[in-house]
């Protein structure tokens, strides 16, 4: 949410810096999470000023140019070569000087130096209004009254405004600051009650309301009825007519308004309604009162499957639970979110009728994420406005369009409200109150605070205060609100840690997860991983492409759109999309990790299963003339799954290898005690083709939780080297292709238990000079006695078991 400073203080007169008013906005749990200067007029013309041209001759070498002197107020005249076809002697003019930057209507901006045209020096610029964003023309230069005066900055002359705009991450509970009002009074709450000399700067604060007292009925020329069908969507609606205005661009003052915020300004009629949202927070809808047809506006729902076209065109099915604002015969409006194509203000328009509403706000909420509309309506009046402002925001936006558009207030405030909503009452008992802040407030700082925040105190004992809550803190309803109210204003930094601090011990007997996560994490950062943290909602498209059913998908019941409409149930297309963004910004050479989780539906519920996948694609490292070249691989990513194994304590010669699933072009997955343990290897094109990935990627998905529990159960043993040599020794084979070299790893380790201690394959060959179907394998093995060397004898032995198994079991033809 964007907020005005200089818009703020006409509420709230302080004379703050606007980094110290954020700090204190932050403070009070409005966290500014950015501060921008908007200048009305970008650049703020700065290096451009008034000048007066001298003398005006034509270039002698070119036709449509002219050379002037200009007078800009500095000790000699400006040479500059004009090609404006109405630039002549005695002008006066907006020069732009030499290092000014200029940013045009259209095109990008650039900067005025000094230069030579067509053999003539030219040190300036003379202006047109396309040249410095002032308007679109181009006919000729701008040319002022013969009055104005040289020098004279022109930021100066057309009164560029300049403002600091704060950018607050708005949390869902605070409705009651969506809007400048609502920031001023937490700001003035805040400063009233604060310790910091900062804000003694002023002996009081104010704040200033705009006054509506001057709101007058001229006549009741046109009246509108309104009758509410369903009261429990709308509790309240008011409306007022105005007759005879004239539909105009808005002033500057009040486009400039709009723009420092980031709203752009359409006519002074739906501009005076927005400038009121923003101002207190109360949504309002303007319509073109003579298309009401009957004179009667009726809200009630919408007929299931009734068909309405909203203001961008869009023909939207609606629901029995939609709020429609409608005349006798034809939906007008989807109430508190968005308006309709035929009910809006035109340069025809010459009578309003003006909206202001309480809607319910779960009802705003269900249709706004039903119909895939965000507004600044609807954002407000999902969170809850306050329904005794209703009539306020009239009065405002009333007074402000006959002020600007003319007209006459022509109409009784309709004031449909059968059920008054009464304040909320909340006990503050003081005991649990100090428990929950972790010290006692003084009973006077108390009840400064909450008279500051407008919160009344109707009954006082010695235990607790019987407070009476505004309508507009629609958030507060019981007494742990309250205490967070009052911490906000008290500041949670004046609450001192305590001294002494109890804790329990704790024991973990096992592998602490955190601890076990620190220790990958440090290894996987320390060679040259970034770590990812994607959302865990994601698009039911990627079910799809997965291969699996429907029914495995976990949806979301109101989702935030379409692109978030399910629960991810894989690691893998969040690591994609990461891969995705980071390509489009030419970072090709990618090593990402992620510890996260998933979410399926199975016949037995709900299931979430924890994760840690790796993504590795483009090059091993950066090129450099002294490190090794070559693109990331299949055993590239092999060593970091075997390293994070070992660094958990698990013994890779227990692992049981099986293939990897379609998701991979090709892979291996190896099992623990008959539970899958991590699956890696190269992603399939199928899976990257939708995310516009043309290099290979190589992705690990490790099951966390089948991790913690195996390294837990892997106690670290600590042995002396051993005095004896280990033996190496080498054997070649010729085996199928189907067959894998996990299960000659297998069958090695299964034949010698207790002299083999390592097995690597070193070389494969498949080609033509080996027979279809078949392959080479060359591998090596590393035999030790922990007790004693070892003999031929022994070595032969072992190796002829091992021979003979992998001729029976893996149908090997060993070459001797």
């Amino acid at each position: 949410m964007k907020i005005s400073y200089n818009w703020l203080k006409q509420y709230l007169p302080i004379n703050l810096e606007a980094i110290d008013t954020a700090q204190f906005l932050t403070d009070c749990g409005l966290e500014v999470e950015g501060i921008e200067v908007f200048q009305s007029m970008k650049g703020g013309l700065e290096g451009i000023v008034i000048g007066e041209v001298k003398t005006c001759s034509k270039h002698p070498n070119a036709d449509k140019l002219s050379i002037t002197t200009v007078d800009v107020g500095g000790a000699v005249p400006l040479n500059i070569v004009c090609g404006a076809p109405n630039v002549a002697e005695g002008q006066k003019v907006v020069v732009a000087l030499p290092g000014a930057k200029l940013y045009p209507s259209e095109g990008d901006p650039f900067e005025i130096k000094k230069s030579k045209i067509r053999g003539e020096a030219s040190e300036g610029m003379i202006c047109a209004e396309d040249e410095i964003g002032m308007g679109n023309s181009h006919a000729g230069i701008i040319v002022l009254p013969a009055d104005t005066r040289i020098g004279m900055p022109a930021k100066e002359y057309f009164n560029v405004e300049e403002d600091m705009v704060f950018e607050i991450g708005l949390t869902p509970n605070r409705a009651d600051a969506a809007s400048h009002i609502g920031v001023a009074r937490d700001l003035k709450a805040v400063l009233e009650n604060s310790r910091e000399p900062r804000a003694k700067g002023q002996e009081k604060y104010q704040l200033v309301y705009p006054s509506t007292d001057n709101f007058k009925v001229d006549n009741n020329d046109l009246m509108i009825q309104v009758e509410v069908k369903d009261t429990s969507a709308c509790p309240r609606y008011s409306g007022v007519t105005i007759s005879g205005i004239e539909v105009k661009e808005s002033p500057q003052w009040l486009k400039n308004k709009l723009a420092a915020i980031g709203v752009h300004p359409i006519n002074n009629i739906v501009d005076v309604t927005n400038y009121v949202l923003h101002e207190c927070g109360q949504p309002l809808h303007a319509f073109d009162a003579d298309k009401i047809k009957g004179k009667k506006v009726i809200v009630r729902t919408a007929g299931e499957g009734e068909k309405f076209v909203t203001l961008d065109g869009i023909e939207r099915t609606l629901t029995s639970t939609n709020l429609m604002i409608c005349d006798e015969n034809d939906a007008m409006c989807i109430g508190g979110v968005f308006g309709g194509m035929n009910s809006g203000i035109s340069e025809k328009t010459k009578n309003i009728f003006i909206e202001s509403a309480y809607f319910y706000p779960a009802s705003i909420r269900k249709t706004s994420k039903q119909h895939g509309l965000k507004t600044d309506a609807s954002f407000r009046f999902e969170r809850g406005t306050d329904p005794e402002s209703t009539i306020y925001a009239l009065k405002r936006a009333a007074l402000l369009i006959k002020e600007i558009a003319g007209g006459n207030i022509s109409s009784e405030i309709v004031d449909i409200y059968p059920e008054n909503i009464h304040p909320k009452k909340v006990e503050y008992n003081f005991t649990s109150a100090a428990t929950l802040i972790g010290k006692e407030i003084q009973k006077t700082e108390l009840k400064n605070i909450l008279s500051s925040l407008n919160i009344s105190v109707e009954k006082e004992s010695n235990e607790s205060l019987q407070l009476v809550i505004p309508t507009y803190k629609v958030d507060v309803t019981r007494e742990a609100d309250v205490v967070e109210e009052v911490l906000r204003i008290y500041g949670y930094n004046n609450v001192e840690v305590p001294q002494k601090l109890s804790a329990a011990l704790s024991f973990f007997p096992k592998h602490d997860a955190d601890e076990m996560q620190d220790k990958i994490s440090g290894y996987l950062s320390s060679n040259g991983f970034l770590e990812m943290m994607n959302n865990t909602l994601s698009k039911q498209q990627y079910v799809e492409m997965s291969g699996e059913n429907e029914a495995v998908a976990v949806k979301i019941l109101n989702p935030l759109s379409q692109e978030l409409g399910v629960m991810r149930h894989t690691m893998l297309y969040s690591g994609l999309e990461s891969i995705e963004y980071n390509r489009n910004r030419q970072h090709a050479d990618l090593k990402f990790f992620e510890f996260g989780t998933t979410y399926s539906n199975s016949e037995k519920g709900f299931n979430e299963q924890q994760h840690l996948s790796l993504f590795v694609t483009g090059k091993k490292q950066d090129e450099s003339w002294n490190s090794e070249k070559g693109e990331v691989n299949f055993f590239y990513l092999k060593t970091y799954v075997q390293q994070i194994l070992k660094l958990s304590g698990i013994d890779l010669t227990k692992l049981k290898e099986e293939a990897a699933s379609d998701s991979f072009a090709y892979g291996i997955s190896w099992k623990l005690n008959e539970k899958e343990l991590v699956t890696f290897g190269a992603v399939s094109k199928k899976n990257m083709k939708p995310f516009g990935i043309s290099s290979e990627v190589f992705y690990a998905d490790f099951k966390w939780k089948v991790l913690l529990k195996s390294a837990a159960s892997n106690k670290v043993r600590y042995a002396e080297v051993s005095k004896f040599p280990q033996v190496k020794r080498d054997l070649s084979m010729i085996i199928n292709t189907d067959v894998t070299y996990g299960q000659i790893r297998d069958i090695a380790f299964r034949t010698e238990k207790n002299l083999l201690k390592e097995i690597n394959l070193f070389d494969v060959y498949a080609g033509d000079k080996i027979e279809a179907g078949k392959k080479s394998y060359a591998v090596s093995f590393i035999l030790l006695d922990e007790h004693q060397t070892l003999t031929d004898k022994v070595i032969d032995k072992v190796m002829s078991r091992m021979m003979e198994a992998f001729e029976k079991e893996a149908g090997a033809v060993i070459r001797k």
